[in-house]
């Protein structure tokens, strides 16, 4: 798409907006309804397309996207009425008399930007709380999930005008295109390094941003936890997606006296999910990318491989694969991760999961497995991260009633449920003073009985 092109598209858009038509809360109920009405329409197609581009099932498929972008979807529908209203708050006795309130408004035009790993969720979670909150839309998706991206290209066209929500595919010369134009708004999912340059080429313009990052997310696993229940949820959590999922658990660090056992439990855990031949196991996904194949293979060390590490280039799958004796100078320790690899890392004491986790970047997730309510406590209370589980993994996003975002190099901002729609919204402070009396003390001239009629107030 040319310059020109999206140019066409960002300004109708913009008109769109100041005419008012997105404003009335009936019209963005009105237009998520049918957005849910399609998605369920168009299930199969989408399936496919992520089946496709992924290797996803179907299964796994609803599980993870079409069904949470429904859910999402009913809660906004059913609480937007309320979010929509002025809120009104107390207003100070010095301001007397008058009514405080806060009044939600939206942005304007914004632009999404969506990753590969989760493209369908990824990409119409933002359009459902930035519609809601009454801005337009520009979404532009993954190049490297093509299917997926013209199938919701084509269910948005079925539900939104252009100038409403619009959806452009393409590579690198359109997202340059799409920088030169000037949003109200951006959202961004994916690297940190993409997200650094998007943060940057905001600044210019003091355009506000959201961006949802990764990162490297421990998983500790003490001597306390239930170590066959750990293992099952680690398993599921880490090779979910092929472990291409930014909350995944990046590495696990273990007490190294239940650590063998962890790894015993692992593997059985391994088998019983993805069974025997997990490369032949067709609900098994695979690596977007032959460079994202090649990657991640060149992170395993066959040395300290303990289970799976085999690779088919043709299907570009990877083994569900686990490590150990992995020190923090491994190359599997210096990037994220984003695949089917587990290093397992041990340690002795609790103060080394502080100073391994504090010293670097702060991560988008943190996992602990533990009965201990103390050490919980502590470290979830201590350190620094986007947010997480106790005794699970994954699951914290996958909910309407808790903002999910990152923090530090993690991140920036939050979005879902009530916090979605308040990231689309700028809340205008408004305090609506009455006219049938107008108190004098602060007008000039200043007395000292005026000054001390101001200390009663202000103090």
């Amino acid at each position: 798409m040319t310059v020109e092109q999206i140019q066409t598209i960002v300004e109708s858009q913009k008109a769109y907006f100041k005419s008012g038509a997105t404003l009335n809360v009936k019209t963005r109920l009105r237009m998520l309804k049918a957005l849910r009405e399609a998605i369920k329409a168009n299930l199969d197609a989408l399936h496919a397309a992520l089946e496709k581009d992924l290797g996803k099932s179907a299964s796994e498929s609803y599980m993870c996207e079409t069904g949470l972008a429904m859910s999402e979807l009913s809660f906004m529908i059913k609480h937007l009425k309320s979010y929509a209203k002025p809120k009104r708050v107390k207003t100070p006795l010095a301001h007397a008399v008058a009514k405080s309130y806060r009044l939600p408004s939206p942005f304007g035009t914004v632009l999404v930007l969506s990753p590969w790993n989760y493209p369908f969720l990824l990409s119409i979670d933002p359009i459902i709380d930035a519609v809601a909150a009454g801005n337009t839309v520009v979404l532009k998706t993954s190049s490297s999930s093509p299917n997926v991206g013209e199938a919701i290209k084509a269910l948005i066209e079925k539900v939104f005008p252009p100038e409403y929500v619009a959806v452009i595919l393409g590579g690198g010369e359109t997202n340059d295109a799409l920088s030169a134009q000037k949003f109200d708004y951006i959202f961004f999912t994916g690297s940190k390094a993409v997200g650094t340059k998007i943060y940057e080429n905001a600044a210019k313009t003091l355009t506000p941003v959201t961006l949802e990052l990764g990162g490297k997310s421990p998983c500790i696993v003490d001597e306390t936890a239930k170590i066959a229940l750990a293992a099952r949820r680690i398993a599921w959590g880490k090779f979910l997606n092929v472990g291409q999922t930014c909350v995944a658990p990046d590495y696990v660090l273990c007490a190294r006296r239940v650590r063998d056992k962890l790894v015993e439990e692992l593997k059985k855990q391994i088998e019983k999910q993805y069974g025997r031949s997990p490369l032949e196991n067709d609900a098994y996904g695979k690596m977007i990318s032959k460079r994202h194949y090649e990657r991640v293979m060149g992170l395993i060390d066959p040395q300290k491989t303990v289970c799976g590490g085999k690779g088919d280039e043709a299907s570009l799958k990877i083994e569900p694969t686990v490590m150990i004796d992995v020190t923090p100078s491994d190359p599997v320790m210096q990037e994220e991760i984003f695949g089917p690899v587990l290093p397992i890392l041990t340690y002795d004491d609790e103060s080394e999961i502080v100073d391994h986790v504090s010293n670097h970047d702060a991560p988008l997730a943190f996992y602990i497995f533990s009965s201990d309510r103390k050490r919980i406590k502590r470290l979830t209370s201590s350190l620094g991260f986007g947010g997480g589980c106790v005794n699970d993994t994954v699951i914290h996003l996958a909910t309407p009633h808790m903002a999910f975002g990152g923090f530090g190099a993690s991140g920036l901002g939050s979005y879902h449920g009530k916090s979605g729609f308040d990231t689309f919204s700028h809340y205008k402070s408004i305090v609506d003073k009455r006219t049938w009396i107008d108190l004098p003390i602060r007008y000039q001239p200043y007395s000292k009985k005026r000054d001390s009629l101001v200390k009663m107030f202000l103090k």
